[in-house]
């Protein structure tokens, strides 16, 4: 045991840990690989350094500085993946594996550093309009805003993806303002250590923002508070156990529960064993199996194909699993590993068994299963495993029991309510596939089946070249299921960042709530000065100044003038007579044409700090601007964003949304929109 390193923790600042205690071993080989440490850590002084430290140095930043600093972050991982990689293997990953977890957990960081530079503001508050009046002058107005929760927030992650699984949370927490205790499943804590270390090593991590627990939790759960947060990744059953923890469930702290479930794909009855679709059902239903050794929370466990082709998917099933070479990963060939610790080999042995009470073995270790590479035989190897289900409905069996590895069910179903009744037998699910051709068949089982399905991905020729494939969770997209899935939700873009933050119900006069927000609200007070706002560096503009322009009166000429410009000869501005049979009762003008004309009225025409014009937001048309109305248009510096970024000449430069109205003779709004533009900073 001495002759292995010890893994530490990273509490209060510092790595502790000098004397083993378990001896974690290689899945390849079996040979002993590292120790945990006896050491006994002090929560109280984790939480307290998070609580004291972590906060005040993450609330010292803004959303746009933590989203650079994840970028950075993921930056310095991957320049030093190879170290990841090299360790990854004696999880029993190939490199394939590997790569979702490395480099997917680092593209997490990307992912929730751009959607943070992009979406979010430069402060610690969080505006979510639209501002709502209260009263019929427009003196007393709500909204909401989300702010960091000022907590700390407790990670409980699987052995499955032990990098991954830890930066998925962590992006989202850190861009939130919220430091994050990480406890990795035992197994394969090795690998999040290294990551941990490296993270440590770059400088980049704010301290307090993160903290790491080798081994377990102690009493780190009952010194919880109200504005923390406890996330879950793993089994069911110790999701249940956990969430009823007595401090958790007495101070109402969010759990958040992540758990393995018995996910599904199902072939739809149309596709025939000579149709594209049938070959992807098979290649989907194959490579979930033995992608990381089906240890993967979306796994698909339960095939639901048409009776009358059953026989041919458990055909092609088996053919193909019969050519998937197992063993050490760097044998060459060699495309699925082993389990990821000996346990786990033991326990997937034990639920086959279970399950084959209700199944018949379709392919298995009988089928020539021989893993390559040396020391081998003290893997954690378990064989590809195929069954059929005897009887689909009966309770118990593939519906209930998961085999947490290269394991799958086939089930048979006559018609598609069947399969829909078969798939919601799983009780609440991570994920399921539907292969199917037909447009109409999507339109049936996905609303059904939505229900019990925390995503649902239709596959078929069209999508199947860019298809991420049925078990890959992405940034973008939610991750998480109701029922035996936990009933839970990560990922999901800036979804998961807002469950780290504080939604709060803001009212008061619209000046008010301008001055919480940070963006200006109409109904409050503007500032106008001699200065036209266009002519102002990004530090010099103030939320709330603003420009009252000229007038000016459209006349018909107008109309001619932009139709033909624009090729837009609609008839309610060209047509008299069809323009006074409609609700207008008139000629109108063209919508952009009222745009175009607010932009003549507003826009400083000088080379100034504005460097562009990028984009409209909440664009509507109120009122209709008729030949011989008189428009009049109020530009209000609205949101003022720093990235952080340079133009393309090497200008420091902002992001500032400006609010436009646009009003007619009698006070009438016509148009109503924001303007994205991009200015320098005067420093420039």
């Amino acid at each position: 045991m001495s002759n292995n390193p010890t893994l530490q923790s990273f509490i209060g600042g510092r790595w502790i840990g000098q004397h083993g205690a378990q001896t974690l071993r290689s899945a390849i080989n079996g040979q002993p690989l590292a120790c945990t440490h006896e050491e006994v850590l002090d929560f109280a002084e984790a939480v307290a350094h998070a609580r004291q430290r972590g906060i005040a140095e993450l609330m010292a930043m803004d959303f746009q500085q933590r989203a650079a600093r994840l970028k950075a972050l993921g930056k310095f991982l991957l320049e030093r993946k190879e170290q990841l990689y090299a360790l990854s293997h004696h999880s029993g990953a190939t490199r394939a594996d590997s790569w979702i977890d490395i480099e997917g957990g680092a593209g997490t960081l990307f992912a929730y550093a751009s959607m943070g530079s992009r979406e979010l503001p430069s402060g610690n508050v969080v505006h979510e309009g639209p501002v709502i009046p209260l009263g019929k002058n427009n003196t007393f107005a709500g909204s909401h805003i989300l702010v960091p929760r000022g907590g700390v927030a407790v990670h409980i992650n699987a052995f499955n993806f032990p990098i991954w699984g830890m930066l998925e949370k962590f992006a989202p927490s850190f861009l939130a303002g919220m430091p994050c205790i990480v406890k990795p499943a035992t197994a394969t804590s090795y690998l999040t250590e290294a990551a941990v270390r490296l993270m440590d090593e770059s400088g980049l991590l704010p301290a307090g923002s993160l903290q790491l627990i080798v081994g377990g939790t102690g009493d780190l759960l009952d010194r919880l508070q109200g504005q923390d947060v406890v996330t879950f990744t793993g089994s069911a059953d110790t999701a249940a156990k956990l969430r009823v923890n007595a401090n958790l469930v007495r101070n109402s702290i969010p759990f958040n529960a992540e758990a393995d479930s018995l996910n599904c794909a199902i072939l739809a009855p149309e596709v025939t064993p000579d149709d594209e679709e049938f070959e992807l059902f098979v290649r989907e239903v194959a490579r979930e199996m033995t992608t990381k050794a089906g240890q993967k929370c979306t796994a698909i466990r339960r095939a639901i194909v048409p009776a009358k082709h059953i026989d041919a998917v458990a055909e092609r099933l088996r053919d193909r699993l019969a050519k998937v070479v197992v063993g050490d990963p760097s044998v060459e060939g060699v495309k699925m590993g082993a389990l990821a610790s000996h346990a786990q080999q033991a326990d997937v042995a034990e639920r086959v068994a279970a399950l084959l009470e209700s199944s018949d073995l379709l392919f298995g270790a009988k089928d020539g299963f021989a893993p390559r590479g040396e020391g081998v035989n003290e893997g954690a190897f378990f064989a590809p495993t195929l069954l059929r289900s005897r009887d689909p409905h009966a309770e118990g069996g593939a519906h209930d029991i998961e085999a947490f590895g290269p394991v799958s069910t086939l089930m048979a179903y006559d018609d598609l309510d069947e399969a829909i009744a078969l798939a919601a037998r799983g009780k609440g699910s991570l994920v399921a596939s539907l292969i199917t051709k037909d447009p109409r068949v999507a339109a049936k089982v996905v609303p059904a089946a939505a229900a019990l399905h925390g995503r649902l991905h239709i596959l078929d020729r069209e999508s199947a070249a860019e298809s991420t494939g049925h078990g890959s969770p992405l940034p973008q997209l939610k991750h998480g299921g109701p029922g035996r899935a936990g009933g839970g939700e990560e990922l999901g873009g800036l979804r998961a960042v807002k469950h780290y933050l504080q939604r709060t119900a803001i009212q008061g006069s619209p000046s008010m709530l301008m001055a919480v927000t940070g963006e200006y609200v109409r109904g409050a007070k503007v500032y106008e000065t001699e200065v036209h706002p266009f002519r102002r560096h990004f530090e010099d503009l103030q939320i709330g100044e603003s420009l009252l322009t000229h007038r000016r009166t459209v006349t018909e000429s107008d109309l001619v003038n932009f139709g033909c410009l624009s090729g837009d000869h609609f008839y309610m501005h060209f047509d008299d007579i069809a323009a006074k049979d409609s609700q207008f009762g008139k000629r109108i003008a063209h919508g952009y044409f009222v745009l175009s004309a607010a932009a003549g009225l507003f826009v400083s025409p000088g080379v100034g700090p504005v460097l562009a014009n990028y984009g409209l937001d909440t664009l509507r048309f109120i009122t209709p601007v008729g030949i011989g109305d008189t428009i009049q248009a109020r530009l209000t510096c609205k949101r003022k964003i720093d990235q952080g970024k340079v133009s393309p000449k090497g200008e420091p430069q902002g992001v500032v949304a400006w609010d436009v109205e646009v009003t007619n003779q009698n006070g009438e709004l016509c148009a109503s929109y924001d303007i994205l533009t991009l200015v320098v900073k005067r420093n420039a």
